[in-house]
């Protein structure tokens, strides 16, 4: 039950910020249900690793998988389909938190909460790169296949 909830907070988060970034109206849900995917994904890397790293690297990695793959099928830009679906994965709040700590002077748990953060964001742009670089080589790998004889 647990899932079927985020799953569908997911869908309607990521087609919500489709809709605040003018996505056409036919990429609407499929851009939700990437972003629901990539959430899912997110939950349940992080429930069994406990490092938020290695869920939002694994999130992004899904998001921008399928994203691809969505982007051949309704051959659209692949950017209108990612970049709402990445939007639950910001880590926003620990950057919020690493803000007010440093107001309160409390500068080492700021800096725990900002080295997170950039951790978190670099391993959501890690899962992008990634996930692009390997589709590209399996289109050029499967494109050399069909040529062969």
């Amino acid at each position: 039950m647990y899932y079927i909830v985020q799953g569908l907070l997911g869908f309607i988060a990521v087609s919500a910020f489709g809709i605040l970034f003018n996505a056409p109206k036919k990429a609407l849900i499929p851009s939700g249900l990437v972003g629901m995917t990539g959430w899912l994904i997110y939950i349940f890397i992080d429930e069994v690793s406990g490092n938020p790293i290695l869920s939002s690297f694994s999130g992004a990695f899904t998001i921008a998988f399928i994203a691809h793959l969505f982007s051949k099928s309704y051959k659209m830009p692949m950017i209108i389909f990612s970049v709402a679906g990445i939007i639950p994965l910001v880590p926003g709040g620990i950057a919020y938190n690493s803000m007010r700590n440093m107001v309160l002077s409390n500068y080492a748990v700021a800096m725990e909460n900002v080295v997170l953060a950039l951790m978190i964001s670099g391993s959501i742009a890690m899962g992008l790169v990634f996930a692009e670089i390997i589709t590209q080589l399996s289109s050029k790998v499967i494109g050399r296949l069909k040529t062969k004889p």
